[in-house]
């Protein structure tokens, strides 16, 4: 019996107008089509509407956030594509992150990043720790776009930078990796039993 493929989720987590992370995802997602053992969804925050205030409640979710739960919880593997802002991540990415949680136990994540100099990398080393605390595995190969202006055309064309397009298949290998023995894992014992 074929394995079933793997559903990889790439999540847009800047929500700015004029932002770069459309195209960044857009470039990654072609490259992960390209694989016969994966599908891909791109989950743009800024098309999303998630509330700014989560409730008391914690029980209660909003429209936006039940619709939201199921492709999230559906996915084996996540992908963030974040820019750095101020030394850190977008609030629309941490306020996503927030109002899910067992969505992303046992299940690893994967960064493209993207900023000036450093490529967004202070973004991934402090999302590394948030998503250890929702309990996701993240995968230490990533993606970075320093000076990402340079790097991808208004296209998504890649502009003479294919140790890019390595760098994205060696995250996606790592991803797949960890996808797959963790999907196996959770069907044999579900996470936290």
């Amino acid at each position: 019996m074929a394995e079933q493929r793997l559903r990889v989720v790439v999540i847009i987590g800047s929500i700015r107008e004029g932002r770069f992370g459309p195209t960044a995802a857009e470039w990654f997602a072609s490259l992960a089509r390209q694989r016969d053992d994966i599908e891909v969804d791109v989950i743009d925050l800024a098309q999303a509407w998630l509330p700014e205030v989560l409730p008391e409640d914690h029980g209660h979710r909003p429209k936006a956030v039940r619709d939201l739960a199921p492709w999230l919880a559906a996915a084996d593997a996540f992908v963030v594509v974040t820019p750095e802002y101020n030394h850190s991540f977008p609030a629309s990415l941490k306020n996503a992150i927030d109002w899910f949680y067992s969505e992303w136990h046992a299940k690893p994540v994967g960064f493209v990043s993207y900023g000036g100099r450093t490529g967004g990398m202070h973004a991934v080393e402090q999302l590394r720790l948030v998503f250890t605390e929702v309990e996701a595995v993240t995968v230490r190969a990533a993606v970075s776009l320093r000076n990402y202006w340079e790097q991808l055309d208004g296209d998504g064309k890649l502009v003479g930078h294919e140790d890019l397009d390595s760098a994205a298949r060696t995250m996606l290998d790592r991803l797949v990796w960890w996808a797959e023995a963790l999907r196996a894992h959770r069907t044999i014992r579900p996470y936290g039993t």
